[in-house]
């Protein structure tokens, strides 16, 4: 059966599960499936953590620039798994609160311990897809609503990575005062496990958020990138910093070099949140009537305001419809970019 001769019935998520072959069981759970692993108790915003440092815990809050603390144990305690099973040996960690607001918030976290150092900056989320007639799986600019760890689905996925390889890529040209700069790009790969491990598939990894938008193509023969006929692409930089991605972690590019730094010689652990089991956990407290909070769960409160209630869309159910909508709706072909007169 064919999604696009069941576009005008679609009306429910009953009927998209039903469409994409989900036992009717299991229709009712989504978006709130729960992930193989069941959902914790979580904790409040500012626990006390055995174990936990004292410089550390005084930045466990809800404030600006503040962490919560079941964001901080869960990637404290990931880190030093990874520790222990040898896989890092980093002084320094990164966590990422994706239920905060973007925008000006900072809520990516480098933490170093071992010289006692926190930095918090701002950062983007994936910006999802909206699914004309099938299912609204975009995200605003500020609060994330839509989370998934589908394939071409544009949207964060919570939970535990290990960074890896870091490589440039150029972007194109753009004019910086009198002359022309090439925009290369540095990606940090992250390697998943368990919901995350398609993350190198995905492509996801973290990134300053500045990219050319291509207008025309200039002839620079000299540049090491030009094509076979001297050509480059030329076009605008556009620098939307913490705004949304296709699904990787961004930031400003004026916080994108320490970032990096830390772990541009050896691997580190990125733990981001909410997971799955979290998003479930949240969405359904929120559909019954409860607050998140005394339900001993957390989300940031002025998100949670935002969205009503935040959904989880897992790769098994919504990629067949992702690669479907994708052949029923192909992408216009491409035109070739025309000379640039006087850029």
């Amino acid at each position: 059966m064919r999604v696009s001769s069941l576009l005008p019935a679609i009306v429910s998520l009953a009927l998209f599960a039903a469409l994409l072959g989900v036992p009717r069981a299991f229709a009712e759970e989504l978006p709130w499936l729960l992930s193989p692993v069941p959902p914790a108790p979580a904790v409040s915003a500012a626990p006390s953590a055995p174990g936990m440092p004292a410089w550390l815990q005084a930045h466990v809050g809800d404030g600006d620039g503040k962490i919560s603390g079941l964001v901080l144990q869960r990637a404290r305690g990931f880190y030093l798994q990874k520790v222990g099973e040898g896989a890092v040996n980093n002084p320094c960690y990164f966590a990422f609160d994706a239920t905060r607001p973007a925008g000006s918030g900072r809520r990516f976290y480098a933490i170093c311990e071992a010289n006692k150092t926190f930095r918090a900056v701002p950062s983007g989320h994936g910006s999802g897809r909206k699914l004309s007639g099938v299912a609204d799986l975009s995200n605003g600019v500020r609060c994330a609503k839509n989370f998934s760890n589908a394939e071409d689905s544009k949207l964060t996925t919570g939970g535990g990575y290990v960074t890896a390889e870091l490589r440039t890529s150029f972007k194109g040209y753009y004019r910086a005062g009198k002359t022309y700069e090439p925009l290369l790009r540095p990606f940090l790969q992250f390697e998943g496990e368990g919901v995350t491990a398609n993350a190198r598939v995905r492509a996801i990894g973290g990134h300053p958020g500045v990219i050319v938008s291509w207008i025309c193509k200039m002839k620079f023969p000299s540049s090491p990138y030009a094509d076979s006929d001297g050509y480059v692409p030329y076009g605008k930089l556009i620098d939307y910093g913490d705004g949304r991605s296709n699904g990787c972690t961004s930031w400003p590019a004026s916080e994108s070099q320490k970032i990096l730094a830390v772990a541009e010689n050896q691997p580190t652990t990125v733990y981001i949140y909410p997971e799955a089991r979290d998003i479930v956990a949240v969405g359904r407290a929120v559909k019954a009537g409860q607050s998140p909070t005394r339900a001993g769960l957390y989300w940031d409160a002025s998100c949670l305001r935002e969205i009503g209630a935040p959904n989880f869309w897992p790769r098994e159910t919504v990629e067949p419809a992702l690669v479907q909508y994708k052949e029923d709706h192909p992408p216009a072909k491409p035109e070739p970019l025309p000379i640039c007169k006087s850029p």
